[in-house]
């Protein structure tokens, strides 16, 4: 994992370095998205942790898009055990906006904040990309 993940980051620094960068394109060939850069990490407190995920989607921009990152964490807390997550976050991108970001948040311990814990690894599984916006009740 960089450096820069491992970092605390203030929310302004995050949402300027989650929409800047590239990454690989995931999904559909018609509708698809891609990351921006790898996942941000931010730290909270000892166990909680907020992942942001900057996302391109130009090609969706007429009517907007929607779908799910899935994603695999790994931890550790400092007394050595250590665990894999498998994790899902919703996301949402406007009609005519060709870039937004999503964030995940997330506690990793053993005993309820008891631990300070460190994220080793963030890595994004899969990414679904729906045409249109979800709309709520």
């Amino acid at each position: 994992m960089s450096n820069t993940l491992k970092r605390t980051l203030s929310p302004i620094v995050i949402a300027i370095a989650a929409l800047g960068g590239a990454a690989g394109t995931v999904g559909a060939a018609d509708r698809s998205v891609s990351l921006v850069q790898d996942p941000v990490i931010m730290r909270l407190s000892n166990d909680e942790f907020r992942i942001a995920f900057g996302i391109d989607a130009a090609h969706c921009a007429d009517k907007g898009c929607n779908g799910t990152i899935t994603y695999r964490v790994e931890w550790k807390t400092e007394g050595g055990a250590s665990r894999v997550e498998n994790k899902r976050v919703n996301y949402t991108v406007a009609p005519n906006a060709t870039r937004t970001i999503t964030v995940d948040r997330a506690y990793f311990d053993t005993a309820e904040g008891q631990h300070v814990t460190d994220v080793i690894n963030v890595r994004v599984q899969h990414i679904t990309c729906a045409e249109g916006t979800l709309t709520s009740l």
